[in-house]
C-alpha cells in the first residue's frame, strides 16, 4: 500500500512539471532583447552625401579679353567632404588643364579667372589669347598656347564631391573680340547701344529707306491731285 502511495505521488509530481518544462521551451525558442549597458535603442539614420549642385562656370568675354566666371556651392550637412580647395579641370579627351579657383569659406566660392592662354597688362588690357602668338610684329595663328580650350571640351568642378559644368570659349561679337587684330587692321567697331546686332542692321537700314521713299511717294500724289482740280 504505502509504495502505491509512493508511486501515485511522483507520478503527480512529473505531471505538475510538465507545464513548466514546456513553457520553459517554447521561451527559448525567442530570445528576449536584453538592454546593454550605454545602448539607448536608437538606430542612426544614413549620412547624407556631399554635392555640389548648383555650382556653374561660364566663358564671357569682357574688354576683349576671355575670362572663366565661376561659382561653386557645396552642400554638406553631414561634414563628409575632404576638402574645401575648388578646382576647374577642363579636358578635350586628350589634354586636359586644372585651374585652382580657391578655398570655399562656408562652402561657396565666386569669382573669375582667365581663360588659359590668356593674358592681360597691369592694366588689364589684353596681351594674349588662346591658340594665337605673338610673331616679328604680328599676331599669328599656332596649335599652342592652350588653342584645344576652343574647341570641343568638358569640364569639372572638383573639391570632393565633383560635378560636371557645361563650358565653352567665348566667341566673338561686336561688342566683345576674343580673337587678336593686327596693327592696320580695323579694329571690330561695336554697334551703338540700340539693340541692332550686325546682322539686323542691313534690314533696319533698308526698312528706313523704304519707309523715307513711302513719304516722299505720297507727298507727290498729294500734290498731284491738286493740282488736277
Amino acid at each position: 500500500m504505502r509504495k502505491i502511495v509512493v508511486s501515485a505521488c511522483v507520478i503527480a509530481a512529473m505531471l505538475c512539471a510538465l507545464p513548466t518544462a514546456a513553457s520553459a521551451a517554447v521561451g527559448s525558442a525567442v530570445p528576449a532583447y536584453v538592454q546593454t549597458e550605454g545602448d539607448d535603442g536608437y538606430t542612426p539614420n544614413q549620412h547624407q552625401a556631399p554635392t555640389l549642385a548648383g555650382s556653374t562656370a561660364v566663358g564671357e568675354c569682357d574688354g576683349d579679353v576671355p575670362w572663366i566666371s565661376y561659382s561653386v556651392e557645396l552642400t554638406d550637412p553631414d561634414n563628409q567632404s575632404t576638402g574645401h580647395t575648388a578646382r576647374l579641370v577642363i579636358t578635350n579627351g586628350t589634354e586636359s588643364e586644372t585651374i585652382v579657383l580657391g578655398e570655399l569659406v562656408n562652402g561657396t566660392l565666386s569669382g573669375r579667372v582667365l581663360w588659359p592662354g590668356a593674358s592681360v597688362d597691369e592694366n588689364g588690357n589684353p596681351t594674349g589669347w588662346p591658340g594665337w602668338a605673338f610673331v616679328n610684329g604680328e599676331w599669328v595663328e599656332t596649335d599652342g598656347n592652350f588653342r584645344w580650350t576652343r574647341g570641343d571640351i568638358s569640364a569639372t568642378i572638383e573639391v570632393n564631391p565633383e560635378v560636371a559644368v557645361p563650358l565653352s570659349y567665348p566667341p566673338s561679337t561686336p561688342q566683345c573680340a576674343t580673337n587678336p587684330h593686327n596693327p592696320g587692321e580695323p579694329a571690330t567697331a561695336g554697334l551703338p547701344a540700340t539693340g541692332l546686332s550686325a546682322s539686323t542692321l542691313p534690314i533696319a537700314v533698308t526698312g528706313g529707306a523704304l519707309a523715307v521713299l513711302g513719304v516722299v511717294l505720297l507727298f507727290v500724289m498729294r500734290r498731284r491731285g491738286r493740282a488736277l482740280r
